[in-house]
């Protein structure tokens, strides 16, 4: 990460995030039409909410709060590694593509992770 960081989109935890959303977009379009306002909307929203964070975080100028939104999209990550076991569970995932996607969110956890202990550095 030794590229100039001038913006959120910058960031390679906004980068996997934002891979990570438009491949839950799109596996969610071959979910049953019954689960399009139950997990499909619950799955987009956590997903879209771990990108929406980080970028809220970016923005924000004092580092408080700027942890305080990478957090949140921690626990969106959290959420979203939810629904896919339960997308799994449910037989709307297979095994394979569910463990690929929870790698995915593991990759961002751990990106991020980097992001809030370099931003609590500068505190």
């Amino acid at each position: 990460m030794n590229e100039k960081i001038d913006n959120f989109t910058d960031l390679d935890a906004w980068k996997v995030g934002h891979e990570f959303v438009l491949d839950i977009y799109h596996l969610t379009k071959k979910f049953p039409k019954h689960e399009t306002y139950g997990i499909v909307n619950q799955l987009r929203r956590s997903a879209v909410s771990i990108t929406s964070n980080i970028a809220e975080g970016y923005s924000r100028y004092f580092f408080r709060d700027k942890i305080r939104f990478y957090y949140n999209a921690r626990g969106s990550i959290s959420e979203s590694q939810n629904h896919i076991l339960i997308s799994r569970d449910v037989g709307y995932l297979d095994k394979d593509l569910a463990n690929k996607l929870l790698l995915k969110t593991t990759k961002i956890k751990q990106i991020l992770s980097g992001l809030i202990r370099s931003t609590e550095n500068q505190i």
